[in-house]
């Protein structure tokens, strides 16, 4: 009996773990197949970018150039004056990263640790604010920069975006996860409340804050709609929408490997933010998400 109960445990075991080796390796295509799927773009891009135009326009396509024309991105580069775009882009994201952290802390703080009337009627209006696209404020947004008069500059890029809704949400749960009683303690020795915040809020949400501050770079470096519409003169053009039609000669052609070679070149900060942070973009929000 007991051999016999052994051979069935042994006939179970064995079952079990060719069902997880199964299990395992449908897990280990399927992972495969999206990965293939999310990187092949950023391959034909990089491929594109390499090769002449005459081979581009083949009609079959190759998966590997024949003549590799790293010449492309130096053109990229002049042709398209991705000097001047770089530094406008940059400019805009450092400058408005600033003011909106400022904006998104002193607000984050307001709503977590003061009190005054109407504070969870007012935060509840600006949570429902999140609810409505940020498409529908485009017309109003132009009529009011129009009023203004500040098309076609730097401010127009900058100040209409420095609020943040979803960021100063974010670093409020931050916020609240700091026991109040260091701020009860901090107000009897005689603290003032932006010296409290300066000296243990911040620095025990820094996480949340490298969060935001790469998220709002990448927003300013991936803006394309309403740089365009407000701003697409060549003193003020930015990255994405200085790209356009940087390519295209006199006679409609467009130059496809060194349009792709400036992409690539437009996607490489980005890609490298991707790598090196993702865990302080991770860490941050899971740290935000534990309160409410």
């Amino acid at each position: 009996m007991d051999t016999m109960h052994e051979r069935d445990m042994s006939k179970t075991s064995s079952k079990q773990r060719v069902g997880k080796i199964v299990v395992l390796t449908m897990t280990y295509v399927f992972l495969i197949i999206m990965a293939i799927m999310v990187l092949f773009p950023f391959y034909w891009m990089i491929n594109s970018s390499l090769k002449t135009l005459e081979e581009y326009r083949e009609s079959v396509p190759t998966f590997f150039p024949r003549i590799i024309k790293f010449s492309n991105y130096a053109e990229a580069f002049t042709a398209a004056s991705l000097g001047r775009l770089f530094l406008n882009t940059l400019l805009v994201g450092i400058v408005s990263t600033i003011l909106s952290l400022i904006i998104t802390v002193l607000s984050a703080f307001a709503f977590a640790r003061l009190e005054f009337k109407g504070k969870n009627i007012l935060f509840a209006a600006l949570l429902a604010t999140m609810m409505i696209p940020g498409e529908l404020f485009t017309i109003t947004n132009y009529g009011t920069v129009t009023t203004f008069g500040w098309l076609n500059t730097y401010t127009v890029l900058i100040v209409p975006f420095l609020v943040s809704v979803f960021y100063i949400y974010l670093l409020r749960q931050n916020f609240l996860q700091i026991p109040n009683e260091l701020y009860l303690a901090a107000k009897v020795d005689g603290t003032k409340d932006i010296k409290y915040l300066w000296k243990v809020m911040i620095p025990l949400s820094m996480p949340t804050l490298i969060s935001i501050t790469i998220l709002k770079m990448m927003g300013a470096w991936n803006s394309y709609i309403w740089p365009r519409l407000v701003a697409n003169d060549a003193a003020h053009r930015m990255v994405t929408n200085g790209l356009r039609n940087a390519f295209t000669d006199t006679t409609g052609d467009v130059n496809y490997p060194v349009q792709m070679a400036a992409v690539a070149l437009v996607s490489l900060p980005l890609f490298l933010v991707f790598i090196f942070l993702r865990k302080y973009i991770m860490k941050g929000v899971s740290r935000s998400g534990i309160k409410g």
